[in-house]
């Protein structure tokens, strides 16, 4: 018998065919569906199966979605801990023969600190009216990056503890699954609440590109797939692909069109404090107000029409549709290398003819990343209603600062006459 400690010398010289195998998901699919669909091929019931799922997911979204931001809020993080467990469930199936002492408990631990610190600076961005007026939570928020650290540190201080001889390098290898695990799932929906915080339309629009780009894509590698677009995903086709992409562009420019006519979905997410509520009104920006275009000649050849009206934020749906459809699916790709590296089909078995969670939203995560990261390269300025916020909070005699050396830049501008006093 190989001594354990020679075993764990040369783990990572193990190549894919010595890493412990997955126990297979059960088939969850509801019985009612199995009967009623127990005449037809695998082929064509799986293609019912994640047909009926799919519309009864696209239902219960667009439900929340009418129960208001606060509850997508809550969906995102819901959604963040399931896929969370799913991949640190993985990490535990692989390697539980080896009985890692705290690997559970401080996996949930970590991820209930970074939890709190990302929250915790939404909570500090978001709601500053709020916390002013709560002794209890003006601490919490004035020392939030010390405590977060000072949680951190406890966790950190509790791993280093638990290691025990002959499991020091795999104990590592976990320390790293879990912080990685972290970085895919927390610190992304950290930043789909911040997109959506812009306006439920940055929320919208990208998600559902994703999901119709993950659908036609599909429906056309089913019936017209005939060649084979990647490897680590065999069941995926060029055809699939370019058929995703058009379907996606189309769409994103059609539906920003119905969400850019409403104030529901184009104003900021702000917190009023008067009423505790979320609201939604503001007066639109200019992104979300009609104009007037030329086509360019070859469409005007085409169409026929020289000019056409259309919102500005269509323009930006391009960008957001051609992500979602070109480099979106390179999310779902990493996934599937991943779930080949650990010999599963899914990452869970939470959804009959889906998968897990993270199987439906590998793609997403890459999407909140770049929705982020356009939305503060190209769209965000500064923002009048959050430094009000921020300068409320302030001493009387900061206040007064302020004032002072507002008033003084505006008569030298000319804006205020010398003589005008406050």
């Amino acid at each position: 018998e190989v001594d354990l400690e020679e075993r764990l010398g040369e783990l990572d010289l193990r190549s894919d065919s010595d890493i412990p195998d997955v126990p297979p998901p059960t088939d969850s699919t509801p019985e009612i569906l199995k009967r009623a669909l127990s005449g037809l091929s695998a082929r064509w019931k799986n293609w019912w199966i994640r047909g009926i799922l799919t519309l009864a997911m696209i239902s219960g979204f667009f439900l929340i979605i009418y129960l208001g931001s606060f509850m997508l809020m809550l969906l995102v993080l819901s959604i963040q801990v399931k896929c969370y467990h799913e991949i640190i469930t993985i990490g535990y199936r692989v390697y539980h023969s080896y009985d890692l002492p705290w690997f559970r408990s401080l996996s949930w631990y970590f991820l209930l600190c970074v939890n709190y610190f990302f929250y915790g600076e939404t909570v500090a961005d978001y709601f500053a009216t709020f916390v002013q007026r709560r002794e209890q939570l003006q601490f919490l928020i004035r020392y939030h990056r010390f405590i977060s650290f000072a949680l951190y540190l406890t966790g950190f201080c509790m791993f280093v503890l638990s290691l025990v001889k002959k499991h020091y390098r795999l104990q590592f290898y976990m320390f790293a699954w879990t912080h990685v695990t972290l970085l895919i799932t927390v610190t992304q929906s950290h930043l789909v609440i911040q997109n959506l915080f812009e306006g439920m339309i940055w929320f919208l629009v990208p998600i559902s590109s994703v999901i119709c780009n993950d659908i036609t894509a599909y429906i056309f590698g089913f019936f017209f797939g005939r060649t084979p677009l990647i490897k680590l995903s065999p069941k995926k086709t060029w055809e699939g692909f370019i058929g995703g992409f058009f379907s996606t562009v189309v769409f994103g420019f059609i539906f920003s069109y119905f969400l850019a006519q409403h104030q529901y979905f184009v104003c900021p997410v702000e917190y009023n404090s008067e009423t505790n509520r979320f609201v939604t009104e503001c007066e639109p920006s200019e992104l979300f107000q009609m104009k007037k275009y030329s086509l360019p000649p070859l469409l005007q050849a085409v169409l026929g029409w020289e000019m056409v009206n259309m919102y500005p934020f269509q323009m930006h749906s391009i960008a957001l549709s051609t992500f979602a459809s070109l480099i979106g699916p390179f999310g779902g790709f990493f996934a599937s290398g991943f779930k080949r590296a650990f010999k599963i089909k899914d990452f869970a078995d939470t959804i009959p003819g889906h998968g897990g969670i993270m199987d439906r939203f590998d793609c997403q995560y890459l999407m909140a990343t770049f929705v982020h990261v356009y939305i503060t390269s190209f769209i965000r300025g500064p923002n009048p209603s959050k430094l009000l916020k921020q300068l409320l909070i302030l001493q009387p005699e900061q206040q007064l600062s302020v004032y002072k050396t507002l008033k003084s830049h505006l008569v030298e501008k000319g804006i205020l006459q010398p003589s005008l006093r406050g």
